[in-house]
C-alpha cells in the first residue's frame, strides 16, 4: 500500500499536522504517516536573500523516501525562494514524489495583522493539497475556486477553496491509475518504485 508521508522539519508548533494529515486522506484517499526526517536546513540559506532554498529542501527531502512512499509532503516555517521568484509558499515536482510548503507566509502576523489560527489553517490545506496536486501530475488550474489556481499572494489562497474543481479530480483519477499499472517513476533518477 502507498502512503503520504507528512514530514515536520524543524517545525516548532505540530498543532497543524493532525488537521493536515485528515485533509490529504479525505482529498488523495491515501493514508498519511508523520515522520521525522533529518534535513540540513543551514545548508539551503541563502544570506544574501535571508530566505531558504525550498528547491534544495526539496531534494534532501526526496533523496532517500521509505519504500512505501506514494509521496512526501514536507512542512516547516521558514520563508522560502526559488531563485526565479521574490519568494514561494511551496514547491513541488510535477508527477514526482516530493512537495515541501512553509508556514511563514501563511500567518496573519507575517503580514501585520492579529493572529487568526483558522485562516492560517485553511492557508495551509490548501497550499498543501496544491503542492501534492503537482506531484499527481496537475498544473495550474484556470478555474478560480479550484485548490490548483495559481497564488501569487495570499490573498489569491484566500479567494479560492481548498478542493480541486471536477476535471482536476478527473486528472488525478487518471493519473493514479496509470502510476498503479505502469509503476511510479522517479523523474531524477529513472528507478522504479
Amino acid at each position: 500500500m502507498s502512503d503520504i508521508y507528512i514530514v515536520p522539519i524543524e517545525l516548532e508548533d505540530h498543532s497543524y499536522l493532525e488537521t493536515l494529515e485528515k485533509f490529504i486522506f479525505n482529498t488523495f484517499h491515501l493514508k498519511t504517516i508523520r515522520r521525522e526526517i533529518k534535513i540540513n536546513l543551514q545548508d539551503t540559506f541563502d544570506q544574501n536573500r535571508v530566505q531558504y532554498n525550498s528547491s534544495l529542501i526539496l531534494r534532501q527531502l526526496i533523496t532517500s523516501p521509505p519504500p512505501d512512499a506514494e509521496k512526501i509532503l514536507g512542512v516547516l516555517d521558514v520563508d522560502l525562494f526559488i531563485p526565479i521568484l521574490t519568494f514561494v509558499f511551496g514547491e513541488a515536482q510535477l508527477k514526482g514524489i516530493g512537495a515541501v510548503v512553509s508556514t511563514q507566509r501563511l500567518h496573519n502576523r507575517f503580514y501585520g495583522l492579529p493572529e487568526n489560527r483558522e485562516v492560517t489553517t485553511d492557508r495551509l490545506l490548501k497550499e498543501a493539497v496544491h503542492e501534492l496536486g503537482h506531484t499527481f501530475g496537475l498544473v495550474h488550474c484556470l478555474q478560480p475556486k479550484c485548490v490548483m489556481n495559481s497564488s501569487t499572494y495570499v490573498e489569491n489562497i484566500d479567494q479560492k477553496s481548498a478542493e480541486l474543481c471536477p476535471l482536476c479530480q478527473k486528472s488525478i483519477k487518471i493519473e493514479k491509475s496509470r502510476s498503479a499499472n505502469k509503476g511510479f517513476q522517479f523523474p531524477w533518477w529513472g528507478k522504479k518504485q
